[in-house]
């Protein structure tokens, strides 16, 4: 058998584990300064959990999983009902018998049901953060894959707009540290449900958000191809076709919103929400080329309800590495009313391929043993032994060469490992109570006392 990886995977090396810690223990930190507690839930949930919260097309991205009962049937009843399964497979999905379970598709719901069922035992607002791996039946592509990791931030249980600034600074602080230069694309569903409201196709604003939301995608020919193909009219979408058209003044964008928007009641309170945003992060030193408001910028899953975020890397081509907005209603359809949330979301995995595009990971972003001690099969190997756990327990790493080999064996092992140093600590060494090691990185060999070895 000639072995593979499912389609959309990865394995990681050690340099790619040590380079992802690095950038989650950055956002992890600033998580935490922000005063956001760590949360974990189950690889998976039960399927009408998530079914009804992504649209259509997220829907049909959820990995189902296929019942334990299938597998423990008796053969031929195996038969029948993976038959039936392939069936329902060609029509609306609605086999609870075949699958009831799936893997989580993002961490948003996940968490929405999780404060619907402890929400008698928080503490609101309440701020948690989330790093783990979802996953997508989506088509792989670059910086598309079917498992990948999210880290969430959320706050639950306030309505204030504060929550969107402070948002705005957590995205800004923690791209800086990371030195991915970005900006931050912004607008509000409301004013989305405005502008449906004002072309006259209330009753079409999921077809138009979904296909608004592929613009960056399939450009302004495509977006109105699909309009149409959505039965939304040609008038509509003339009515429409300023957006194709703003100008680099957010400002000045939501000012002509106003006089648009004159009696339409939703879309004016998202065009007052969005400017308190925008101005307060001004008002806080955000530079404007930093946060772009973008009338375009839909996300196209449903359960949005007020300020929406995506994020761009400025160097890299690559899709958004963030995104984000208000849900004040995900828990009521857990039986749990009046919680509103805003939340936002770091890709982990496409922060990485920018940050590899762009050279951004420092030297030490990676876990390279500082020590290996040479193995020269004699009664010195139980006195390096004892050396090396005294490294180990100030915290510096250090090894062994596990056999007694030829030494140039032993130095191709640690390059190639890209340890830094390798240790002699032979008879002579031993002797005078002294310690000699070479820097592999710049070729330099040293001699010195066994205290200043420890110390150094």
């Amino acid at each position: 058998m000639k072995p593979s990886l499912a389609k959309g995977t990865r394995d990681f090396t050690s340099l790619e584990v040590s380079r992802r810690k690095y950038i989650i223990n950055i956002l992890q930190k600033n998580f935490e300064l922000f005063g956001f507690q760590p949360l974990e839930t189950p690889s998976f949930e039960n399927l009408s959990t998530l079914t009804g919260k992504y649209g259509e097309e997220g829907d049909r991205l959820i990995f189902k999983i296929l019942n334990s009962s299938i597998n423990e049937a008796k053969e031929d009843k195996k038969t029948q009902m993976l038959t039936d399964f392939q069936k329902a497979l060609d029509k609306p999905f609605s086999a609870e018998s075949l699958t009831d379970k799936a893997l989580r598709y993002d961490l948003t719901v996940p968490f929405a049901r999780f404060v619907a069922m402890n929400h008698g035992k928080l503490t609101f607002p309440y701020k948690r953060y989330q790093i783990q791996p979802v996953w997508r039946a989506d088509r792989p592509q670059k910086g598309r894959f079917r498992e990948f990791y999210q880290c969430d931030a959320d706050v639950v249980g306030s309505e204030s707009l504060y929550q969107e600034v402070d948002l705005v600074q957590l995205y800004l602080k923690s791209f800086a540290e990371l030195k991915v230069s970005v900006t931050i694309h912004i607008n509000n569903r409301k004013i989305l449900s405005g502008l449906a409201e004002y072309a006259g196709i209330t009753d079409k604003l999921i077809d138009f958000t979904v296909a608004l939301d592929k613009l960056d995608k399939i450009g302004k020919d495509g977006v109105v191809k699909e309009l149409l193909e959505r039965e939304i009219s040609q008038e509509s979408i003339d009515k429409l076709d300023f957006l194709f058209n703003q100008s680099n003044d957010a400002l000045e964008n939501l000012l002509q919103l106003k006089e648009k928007f004159a009696g339409n009641e939703i879309g004016l309170k998202g065009v007052e929400e969005l400017e308190f945003v925008i101005t307060q992060s001004l008002n806080l030193g955000v530079d404007i080329q930093n946060l772009v408001f973008d009338i375009t910028l839909a996300r196209g899953l449903d359960y949005y309800t007020g300020a929406i975020f995506e994020v761009k890397a400025d160097e890299a081509q690559m899709g958004s590495i963030g995104g984000g907005g208000r849900y004040d209603n995900l828990t009521e359809v857990f039986g749990v009313k009046n919680v509103p949330g805003i939340g936002i979301s770091f890709g982990l995995d496409r922060i990485y391929l920018v940050m590899e595009e762009l050279n951004l990971f420092p030297e030490d972003a990676t876990s390279n043993v500082e020590y290996l001690f040479a193995n020269f099969g004699g009664e010195e190997t139980l006195d390096a032994l004892k050396l090396i756990i005294k490294l180990r327990e100030k915290g510096i790493s250090a090894e062994l060469y596990p056999e007694s080999a030829k030494i140039n064996k032993q130095f191709t092992y640690a390059e190639k490992k890209g340890i830094k140093n390798l240790v002699f600590l032979g008879e002579e060494e031993l002797k005078n109570n002294t310690v000699t090691y070479k820097n592999l990185e710049v070729g330099e060999q040293k001699t010195v006392s066994l205290e200043e070895f420890l110390n150094s």
